[in-house]
């Protein structure tokens, strides 16, 4: 418990004094404690330290520890998802950060139709342009969200993007500074049914400068909870 407590005591630190940087206020930056990997006893201890909204990459781990962590939490899908698994979670998750297809995207309108659910969901923009990444490119992103925003149970709330892993985070700061950019622009489009206000970026290794440059949700996961321990396959 207390390595834990620790390490979220120390980042909420690092995102202090990082907002007062950026001109904001702590509450303007939702620390997102990305779980994956993690069981569920661990996972309620940093509940317990006040993160009271998680991240899960596959959603098999959302259904595996929905019911065990009970109502208290609120979960964000930020990894891919396969349209014929949106199903599963359209009832379970607050957000959904990885939109990259039209398909997707009308999947998830298909299905908070049906459960009768309005889902705030992200765009993925890949702004480094790495192959191995998903996501739309930045030149696609206005067109992509205009073709999604009539969608009917859906709410465009803004933009996510995965950056490259680097060992200085400073190599990162110009494309969270673009991903802000591309936000702004977006929204000077005022395209109807699209008020997006949310820039999810910024990871263990990054998320200081990501809040400099305007994040306003942090995926932080291997600096709360320690270095992850994959099974084995």
């Amino acid at each position: 418990m207390d390595e834990i407590k620790q390490n979220i005591a120390e980042i909420e630190k690092r995102i202090a004094t990082a907002v007062q940087k950026s001109g904001r206020k702590r509450e303007d930056v939702l620390l997102l404690a990305v779980s994956k990997t993690i069981d569920v006893e661990h996972i309620k201890q940093a509940v317990d330290c006040g993160l009271k909204e998680l991240g899960e990459n596959r959603v098999q781990e959302i259904l595996e520890k929905y019911e065990p962590m009970g109502k208290e939490v609120c979960w964000h899908l930020i990894g891919h998802l396969q349209t014929n698994k949106v199903k599963y979670i359209i009832d379970k998750v607050k957000m959904i950060h990885s939109v990259d297809s039209i398909k997707l995207a009308e999947e998830i309108s298909k299905r908070a139709k049906q459960a009768n659910v309005n889902m705030d969901i992200l765009v993925e923009v890949n702004m480094a342009g790495e192959e191995s990444k998903f996501g739309v490119s930045p030149e696609q992103t206005l067109s992509f969200i205009q073709n999604i925003a009539f969608l009917d149970n859906i709410s465009v709330k803004g933009l996510m993007t995965v950056a490259p892993f680097v060992d200085n985070p400073e190599e990162n700061r110009d494309c969270f500074r673009r991903m802000k950019q591309l936000l702004v622009d977006i929204n000077s489009e005022k395209i109807d049914n699209v008020h997006m206000n949310v820039l999810s970026m910024g990871m263990s290794n990054d998320f200081e400068v990501a809040i400099e440059e305007g994040a306003t949700i942090v995926r932080v996961g291997t600096n709360i909870f320690g270095k992850r321990v994959y099974p084995q396959k």
